[in-house]
């Protein structure tokens, strides 16, 4: 049996693709799965993964409905500034989670928490691939 440079290629396209579809499918769906149950061990609430758009499609509606309404004169702007944070807070609780794509974003409405965090900036350490949103 006689290997040539073709079949070579070929096998070493099969392989690139194989490892660049393993990647995709890790950051796509194994990652964001992983980092939710973490969050769930840790007793966070939230919704659920959606793929690949998270919870970004609902937030959208929910701005363009809230729009589509005329403002109450009140001083409780929130649902409508912020909408998809507050159906997170008055859902979940002080402390919940929402998906930014395959990326959960963490919210912390406890000011003891949130004081508690700033305070302590050796424990509470940032991903080293952290970026802003």
């Amino acid at each position: 049996m006689e290997i040539t440079t073709s079949t070579i290629a070929v096998l070493i396209c099969g392989v690139r693709l194989g490892i660049w579809s393993w990647r995709f499918l890790n950051w796509l769906w194994f990652n964001p799965e992983k980092l939710e149950k973490y969050l769930r061990q840790q007793g966070l609430n939230g919704n659920s993964y959606r793929l690949l758009c998270g919870d970004l499609k609902e937030g959208y509606m929910m701005s363009k409905e809230a729009k589509s309404k005329a403002m109450n004169f009140s001083n409780d702007i929130a649902p409508r500034v912020s909408h998809l944070l507050h159906k997170t807070f008055t859902t979940y609780g002080k402390i919940a989670f929402t998906w930014f794509g395959p990326r959960p974003v963490v919210f912390i409405n406890d000011a003891e928490i949130v004081k508690e965090i700033f305070s302590k900036p050796y424990i509470f350490l940032k991903p080293e691939n952290y970026h802003t949103i």
